[in-house]
């Protein structure tokens, strides 16, 4: 799945995540407009400074909310979702014989989670068998029975198994190993020498201290604690690949027979492990990382077993800390939130527990979703948007001047052979057999964490399912996968200011259109163009239109390894590689579409803007984004994505269109002298 913004990556499919209250809010959601003029800046000189022109206003008018590490457009429209779902699940919520079995589950979850006084009278009691279990150990032979049931739970410790496309073959899914274990962002916080790092080293270790303290360890033992954690965590961020190797397929595909895999760390029976997890017989499976396990395994003969059932016990209390007492929850949010991104007060806990159910139960909650904000018209109105995206592209393709005709074709027949995905699936997903239980917060999670983890166990060996969603219907995103070959646009983003199926062209277009351009050029950029048609890993260019493409798209890199995103820190030009390629060509493709759309005809100017820069509007007030300075040092740092400044002013310079459009001339800095041009 390659998500357009934000968020954590699966693989190659990379991409929003965003005072205790603990009463909810009874503020209805606010309409957002698809277009804010007061969000303009217009003392500010659109050829000099398009970012300021089109966000000013807005960036002024919304600073940066005191739970939150950063606020843009996103999250206004993601705010606006939360409480729409907050209202469905407070109705929810209300036992009643009329409810249904959908219904029952979302609203007693999300009532478990809201009831903080039960959770606090149960305190860490919750998590005594889990202990005992750790602490029966008697040796590392243990371990592997161990590690079994904690993934079985959604415990992610040492590494994680699932399940996946066969890149080689995608109709077919295979199981799949990877590294993991980290409960920092990314290898590089644990092994960065630099000031910034080390003291973000030093906090997560006190912060892991304090945890342990909690729990009711002395504070000399906790300490002890923390830095074995610290220890085993630093050793397998060492084994871990780099995030921007990550981009490429061939990094991370490398299928094996289970034997092989096995004997990358035979100091555990890994048998014993699938036969644990109740994982189905397979022969091969992806090893994403074989270095890892090489890792993984001096570790474990060098690590104590004391060492190891603390990092267990570490890991149990991290990845649960939401239905745990509230000085966990305060304590998880002092780092996690105030030292690492830069946030100053926790989330109304309903925000929190809204988020938890869409996590657990999205297509459940997403079915009640829809009804609410998504009808028939606005679903026929986007494809028909799509549609003419695709044309444009088909266009484009045809017309680029450094491909060949070989590859042309290639690419034409794997353009038309994408997969839409609009609004929410065709097939809902069927949570009948998932228990949930009033007043059992921890509990829930802990069974939703085990469904899922079945479900996906359950596809290894069988076809691939290329109906299934990687987000839920409210979700603030969309994403191209080139294992599928489909564009996937959850009704959560087909809403102002992205979309909007009554306003003009122009503002659709550079809006929701330039962002289908950009999952439909995903399937072209770096990673994406590695796939054919069918979603396999396949080299489909030839030797000649391979080395253009890697010339344009240095262009890139070298343009956004100039931005700087705070301080000292610049953007990664190769980790924003596919964005940037992208965000470039998905804007020129509905510049395209716009056009074609217009056939020739000039309609009347709509707040005093033409219906092209009415599109580079669009897309301007879709990226405002006030951020802190720590959220803008992680994004830099480990967001395939670039700052919200730099996905318009980075592409704004690079297009004729945009200067034609605003009568910019030549030397004005929105008119690059060296054009990045790929799509």
């Amino acid at each position: 799945m390659r998500n357009f913004l934000r968020s954590a990556a699966m693989l190659l499919l990379a991409g929003m995540a965003i005072g205790q209250q603990n009463t909810p809010s009874s503020e209805p959601p606010k309409q957002i407009p698809s277009f804010d003029l007061a969000g303009l800046d217009k003392t500010a000189n659109p050829c000099q400074d398009f970012y300021q022109y089109a966000c000013g206003g807005w960036l002024k008018n919304n600073p940066i909310p005191s739970d939150q590490p950063s606020w843009g457009r996103f999250n206004e429209l993601a705010e606006h979702n939360r409480a729409v779902l907050h209202e469905i699940l407070e109705q929810a919520a209300k036992p009643s014989a009329g409810r249904t079995a959908n219904q029952q589950k979302i609203g007693d979850y999300y009532a478990s989670c809201m009831n903080e006084e039960a959770i606090n009278k149960k305190g860490i009691a919750v998590l005594k068998p889990e202990f005992d279990r750790i602490n029966a150990m008697k040796s590392k032979a243990g371990l592997v029975n161990e590690m079994a049931h904690l993934h079985g739970i959604g415990i992610s410790a040492l590494f994680d198994f699932g399940s996946g496309p066969d890149f080689k073959n995608a109709k077919e899914v295979i199981a799949q190993v990877d590294q993991g274990g980290l409960s920092l962002p990314e290898r590089d916080y644990y092994l960065k020498t630099d000031e910034k790092s080390v003291e973000l080293q030093k906090a997560y270790v006190q912060h892991v201290t304090n945890m342990f303290k909690l729990l009711g360890d002395s504070s000399e033992k906790a300490a002890a604690e923390a830095a074995a954690v610290m220890n085993v965590e630093t050793a397998l961020a060492k084994g871990s690949m780099q995030v921007v190797k990550r981009r490429d397929p061939a990094n991370i595909y490398h299928k094996m027979t289970a034997k092989e895999w096995e004997a990358l760390v035979p100091s555990l029976s890994l048998p014993k492990y699938l036969t644990g997890i109740g994982a189905p017989a397979f022969s091969d499976l992806n090893v994403v990382n074989p270095d890892f396990f090489k890792t993984l395994e001096t570790e474990l003969n060098q690590v104590s077993l004391d060492d190891l059932k603390t990092y267990l016990r570490w890991h149990l209390v991290h990845g649960q800390v939401h239905y745990l007492p509230t000085p966990f929850v305060n304590e998880d949010f002092d780092f996690f939130g105030k030292t690492l991104t830069g946030a100053k007060e926790l989330r109304a806990r309903w925000k929190r527990c809204v988020s938890d159910v869409d996590g657990d139960l999205g297509e459940a909650l997403g079915q009640e979703y829809v009804r609410k904000v998504y009808p028939p018209e606005a679903k026929e109105r986007t494809l028909k948007m799509v549609h003419a995206l695709e044309a444009a592209l088909h266009d484009d393709i045809n017309h680029v001047d450094w491909m060949t005709d070989t590859t042309k074709k290639q690419a034409i027949i794997k353009l038309n052979a994408i997969q839409n995905k609009i609004g929410y699936p065709d097939k809902w997903r069927d949570y009948s057999t998932l228990k949930i239980v009033r007043g059992d917060a921890l509990g829930n999670s802990l069974r939703s964490n085990t469904f899922e983890f079945r479900r996906q166990l359950n596809k290894i060996g069988k076809p691939l399912d290329k109906k299934e969603w990687g987000m839920t219907p409210p979700t603030v995103n969309a994403y191209y996968n080139p294992l599928q070959n489909d564009i996937n646009f959850p009704a959560g983003i087909l809403q102002p200011p992205f979309y909007d199926f009554k306003a003009d062209d122009g503002l659709n277009f550079g809006g929701i259109g330039a962002v289908i351009g950009h999952e439909l050029t995903h399937g072209f950029d770096d990673s994406g163009r590695q796939f054919d048609a069918e979603g396999n890993l396949k080299d489909w260019w030839t030797p000649e239109d391979d080395k253009a493409f890697e010339q344009r798209a240095q262009c890139l890199v070298d343009e956004y390894n100039g931005f700087v995103a705070v301080d000292d820190v610049h953007l990664n030009g190769k980790l924003t590689l596919g964005e940037n390629t992208a965000d470039n060509g998905g804007l020129r493709i509905a510049h395209i579409a716009l056009e074609k759309t217009l056939e020739g005809k000039q309609p009347e100017k709509i707040d005093g803007f033409t219906p092209e820069q009415r599109l580079f509007l669009g897309w301007g007030q879709i990226w405002c984004d006030n951020e802190s300075d720590q959220s803008a040092r992680l994004l830099a740092l480990t967001n395939p994505h670039s700052l919200g400044k730099f996905r318009i002013n980075g592409v704004m310079q690079n297009m004729p269109e945009f200067a034609k459009a605003w009568g910019c001339k030549a030397g004005q800095p929105m008119v690059s002298q060296n054009a990045c041009h790929v799509w």
